[in-house]
């Protein structure tokens, strides 16, 4: 199995592509070792002395470091564990893990929210996801759409300069209703 590496716009994110599937559908985001319940693997790489997070999608695995940690230092670790992982058919996300919830809206605001959604997911998931991150919406208020950042996205210097120029720009020239965009927890 060869493991192939990629920078991301966050220098203490680095995307890991193991060559097959890592979530079947959805992400997964981990942003400390005590929220990795539900993944075996999440939780192997936390054993790794210096990860912050870690962040699974379809076909990649983002970690990000601690500062003051190497990634010449790391990586070798992670590419064993990774490598163990798929090599042993051990389970990325346990069987038995709920999913999160999807918040409903109806009337002329929920149709605001589809269209919203819509243009996140056909637009922005997948430019984000080339960079090992992922952007989910949290919500739409009085003109503001709430997005929660993960993976390579969450802490990228460059995350405000997206969310606001790229994100925010898209959004307001096709949902006039949209006035804002924020990032949340």
């Amino acid at each position: 199995m060869f493991i192939q590496t990629e920078q991301t716009p966050n220098p203490a994110t680095l995307k890991f592509l193991p060559g097959r599937t890592v979530m079947e559908t959805g992400t997964a985001d981990f942003p400390e070792a005590e929220t990795a319940k539900r993944s075996p693997l999440a939780q192997r790489l936390f054993q790794v002395e210096g990860i912050a997070g870690v962040f699974l999608g379809s076909d990649f695995v983002t970690i990000t470091k601690v500062e003051g940690k190497e990634w010449s230092v790391l990586k070798p670790a992670l590419l064993g564990i990774i490598m163990e992982h798929f090599a042993a058919n051990r389970p990325v996300i346990l069987a038995d893990a709920a999913a999160e919830p999807v918040a409903e809206q109806d009337g002329e605001e929920g149709e605001i929210v589809e269209q919203i959604r819509e243009l996140i997911d056909t637009r922005v998931r997948p430019a984000v996801a080339q960079d090992g991150g992922d952007i989910i919406f949290r919500g739409f208020e009085d003109g503001v759409v709430y997005l929660h950042l993960q993976g390579a996205c969450s802490g990228c210097p460059s995350s405000t300069a997206t969310l606001k120029m790229g994100i925010e720009n898209m959004l307001r020239h096709y949902v006039p209703e949209v006035l804002e965009v924020r990032a949340i927890q």
